[in-house]
């Protein structure tokens, strides 16, 4: 195997372990919105059959899907096929928002570019680089009653993404409610940052030596 090839396999089992880890977050009845990169891969872990998969280009009852069964007609709004579950329902893309803008998104779990330690987040926009469109990062953060952030702990040249403050342009003043990576588990709480939970075979160390923003631990309810 090559040195690209390991690298490649390496980032696909991190993206897996976070999707896995944010699944557990998800207990029905519930309506979630996956958000594009890594939050699209919970779906293959979750098996509750009451947390409803919601998706803001029009359709409620996502569901993952094997490659014999794909549809390129039926996506989700990263443009990925998808499934559709027993009952799913499709809408337009304004009832959609409708649904996000009304506060009937339970979860939404997002993908960042950046988080800062009182938990507001940059994800759409680099500056001096173009960009496709917004997206519905904003809607979901003032509409959704739960955001988690599902995120690589680091870049790819090792620099922290959590940061005492985004460099990058907010997505929203509203700040969101936990933070999952391979390495922890934060959640925001009054706008300060809390370290509550470790992946396995993680040590605090390695946290704090990978994380520029601060934080305060919760002790008794961090796993090593």
């Amino acid at each position: 195997m090559s040195i690209a090839e390991k690298r490649a396999l390496d980032k696909k089992e991190i993206q897996h372990l976070i999707a896995k880890r944010v699944a557990k977050e998800l207990t029905g009845p519930c309506m979630v919105n996956l958000g594009i990169g890594i939050p699209t891969l919970v779906a293959e872990y979750i098996h509750d059959e009451n947390v409803f998969l919601h998706t803001e280009n029009g359709l409620l009852g996502v569901t993952d899907v094997e490659e014999q069964n794909i549809d390129p007609n039926l996506v989700n709004a990263g443009k990925l096929p998808v499934g559709e579950a027993v009952g799913a329902s499709y809408f337009d893309s304004a009832s959609s928002f409708a649904m996000i803008r009304g506060g009937h998104i339970d979860v939404a779990i997002l993908g960042v570019l950046q988080v800062d330690q009182i938990g507001m987040i940059a994800n759409w926009a680099v500056p001096g680089k173009n960009i496709m469109g917004v997206g519905g990062a904003m809607d979901l953060l003032v509409g959704a009653k739960k955001v988690i952030l599902a995120m690589t702990h680091t870049n790819k040249d090792g620099s922290s993404k959590i940061l005492k403050e985004c460099t990058y342009p907010i997505t929203s003043i509203r700040s969101v409610d936990k933070i999952i990576t391979e390495l922890a588990v934060f959640e925001v709480v009054n706008k300060n940052l809390r370290l509550v939970e470790l992946m396995p075979g993680v040590t605090i160390e390695e946290v704090r030596a990978k994380t520029e923003a601060d934080f305060t631990e919760k002790l008794g309810d961090v796993k090593q």
